[in-house]
């Protein structure tokens, strides 16, 4: 098992090659908290992740006869690019088996990089099993993105820095996906006992806490998720034995606190994170009473590597997370001028309308009555309210 002399030992490899990202106060998160929030940003890192740093030290250590034979990874992405960027360094050439539906902007990075890509499986899982035949035809060896000590103590190295620079951290929130940047940050943080380590999953790609129950790995149940990034089906035996033995506790947050915690650190913090490494931060919006007394505590922005076309998308979901958007269903006459008369209402109530449907046939609807649907933008929950509140005084019909 790693402990913190593997991670020191990782982060002299690491010199000169992974970035010392910064960490940075986030004042709206400590007063939402009641302590000292710090967020610590690995998608400012090289290759937009902390992959970066377990790849590196991984492939580093091979024997020059290893390295001849090449190294083959699986990964949705950040894994994918950290490994071509080590092995471009390194000189080592590289395969890299992604998910089929893997975000086109990692999938080119890692192509960029140098490597050469398969598209293959619906999941991580199944690119893994294509990996792993790749490694029995060719004898190439394959870089597991979490479930080699070599990984998790180049991973670990985030946990060094955050002792660094914060010193008097008592709580670090880290995204779990197979759980090799949560193992090594709790290696690295081991003879520290005054800090706690603290895990957070997608609640529809949750393996790890039914597994932490039950003392082993349990695939989870389903994997449905935006955080591509941590959707890992199973626990990998090496962090799992980590986070199992330290008592490690694995939260989970829900699409809508995930999508919410993008936008604020969007909005508020200026920084662009990708779902699963805004999951530190959702786990602390979605239940900030739980770490009240808990501080100071640093949230891992694990990575920053997400999709334009998924931003936009993550944007309006988080908008209508955080009552920003208002999606209203209107009963009308069917006669002219009565459309323009509800938007002229929907207008004078200070909302901005953003999106008009309107339809003319409808089980639910009689002979003169139209159904329209109609999305607005708004100044947060109380104005949602207050929108539909006035609209029902006036004597509109909503159906949602």
């Amino acid at each position: 098992m790693i402990g913190p002399s593997d991670v020191r030992a990782a982060a002299t490899l690491l010199a000169g090659v992974a970035t010392r990202t910064p960490v940075q106060r986030s004042r709206v998160l400590s007063e939402l908290v009641g302590t000292d929030v710090w967020l610590k940003c690995e998608n400012l890192q090289r290759a937009g992740s902390f992959k970066i740093r377990g790849a590196y030290t991984r492939i580093s250590r091979l024997s020059a006869e290893e390295k001849s034979r090449g190294v083959v990874a699986a990964s949705a992405g950040n894994h994918a690019q950290g490994v071509a960027l080590a092995s471009q360094l390194l000189g080592v050439e590289s395969v890299v088996f992604m998910p089929v539906d893997a975000a086109l902007p990692k999938v080119e990075a890692t192509r960029a990089y140098g490597a050469r890509v398969v598209l293959t499986g619906a999941t991580l899982d199944e690119a893994l099993v294509a990996a792993h035949a790749r490694t029995q035809e060719t004898g190439a060896v394959l870089v597991h993105p979490f479930d080699h000590p070599d990984i998790d103590a180049g991973q670990g190295t985030v946990g060094l820095e955050i002792a660094e620079q914060v010193p008097g951290a008592a709580t670090v929130v880290v995204p779990v996906g197979g759980g090799g940047l949560a193992a090594g940050i709790v290696a690295a943080l081991d003879d520290r006992p005054g800090v706690g380590v603290v895990g957070v999953q997608a609640a529809g790609a949750a393996a790890y806490p039914a597994s932490l129950a039950a003392h082993h790995p349990i695939a989870a149940g389903q994997m449905r998720t935006m955080a591509d990034g941590i959707a890992v089906g199973m626990p990998g035996a090496v962090p799992f034995a980590v986070l199992d033995s330290h008592h490690v506790p694995v939260r989970t947050v829900s699409e809508e606190d995930i999508s919410r915690a993008v936008l604020l650190l969007l909005e508020r913090s200026k920084l662009v994170v990708e779902p699963s490494g805004a999951a530190a931060v959702a786990a602390l919006m979605a239940a900030p009473e739980e770490f009240a007394g808990r501080g100071p505590v640093v949230a891992v922005l694990s990575g920053g590597n997400v999709d334009p076309l998924v931003l936009m998308r993550l944007i309006r979901h988080g908008l209508a997370a955080a009552g920003r958007f208002l999606h209203l269903g209107i009963t009308i006459a069917d006669t002219p001028g009565a459309l323009a008369s509800v938007l002229r209402d929907v207008a004078a109530l200070g909302a901005n309308v953003i999106d008009v449907a309107h339809v003319r046939t409808g089980p639910d609807l009689a002979f003169d009555e139209v159904a329209i649907e109609v999305q607005v933008e708004t100044k947060g929950p109380d104005h949602c309210q207050a929108v539909v509140r006035s609209l029902r005084d006036d004597g509109y019909r909503l159906t949602h």
